[in-house]
């Protein structure tokens, strides 16, 4: 299935580009980035297990899917506590891509952003060695931490007391950021859909039980809006070999039906 009025991600990680896509207007004006959230889930909700060396729940065919949506995006965001456990360099891994990404005018790669509100980054992480520009957004007091630490690798940036997601956006819309790309952790995604800011969500279920309690999961507990009677439009179901491919809209609903979810009648 598909939505007409959204932009459609296609199995190769491609879409169309439609009304209301990339940009998004927040009413003051600036039209911050379109928000695609990212992520590959256990059958019970986990990102990964609690050992040292990271799960890899995506299949071959899968990573190639993400490393598309890397390509076709202006930044890619992660957290500071991602950036700590995995090490990730965040890169656009194919050379065609890249190239069609310089072809059209774009920088090779995608900006990378990550947040930390302490500022507890170490500047030897693979993040800040490879692929294009670096953006960290903390808060006063990080950058009283980080300024010195990271001023040759990367661009600080204070959002005040305290992380504004809202403050984030308005700021990377002023930059020209169309398109942003959440890829986690749980800390992020749960503060994108908390607040409402979550235009897109691509969850990537994999076969895999993890069942271990001192794992992290997709989310946290969290106020949501509408809680859980609010129902989010599946938009598109991909089968990418043995992962399941789902596309929610989540600042969208279903038509309402009448009682609350839990108050209909199971089937016997």
């Amino acid at each position: 299935m598909s939505d007409s009025d959204a932009a459609s991600a296609t199995a190769d990680g491609s879409r169309a580009t439609v009304s209301g896509d990339p940009a998004v207007a927040d009413g003051s004006g600036v039209k911050r980035p379109y928000v695609l959230l990212s992520v590959a889930v256990s059958i019970d909700g986990y990102i990964d297990d609690a050992s040292p060396e990271r799960l890899l729940l995506s299949n071959p065919e899968d990573f190639d899917r993400v490393d598309a949506v890397r390509a076709d995006s202006d930044a890619i965001l992660v957290g500071a506590r991602t950036l700590r456990r995995d090490d990730p360099r965040l890169l656009v891994n194919s050379e065609e891509r890249r190239a069609r990404r310089v072809a059209a005018g774009r920088p090779e790669y995608p900006l990378k952003i990550t947040v930390s509100a302490g500022g507890d980054l170490e500047p030897g992480l693979r993040f800040f060695h490879t692929g294009g520009e670096k953006l960290v957004y903390t808060t006063d007091a990080g950058v009283a931490r980080l300024g010195e630490r990271l001023a040759e690798l990367a661009e600080v940036v204070s959002l005040g007391e305290t992380v504004d997601f809202g403050a984030l956006l308005e700021d990377l819309g002023r930059r020209g950021i169309a398109r942003l790309m959440v890829e986690g952790g749980g800390h992020i995604h749960t503060a994108f859909l908390a607040h409402g800011l979550a235009d897109e969500l691509l969850l990537a279920v994999a076969p895999v039980l993890v069942g271990d309690p001192d794992a992290p999961r997709f989310l946290n507990p969290a106020d949501f809006p509408g809680g859980s009677g609010r129902r989010m439009v599946l938009a598109d179901v991909t089968r990418v070999g043995d992962v399941a491919l789902l596309r929610y809209l989540p600042t969208r609903t279903e038509a309402p039906t009448e009682g609350r979810p839990h108050d209909m009648e199971a089937p016997q």
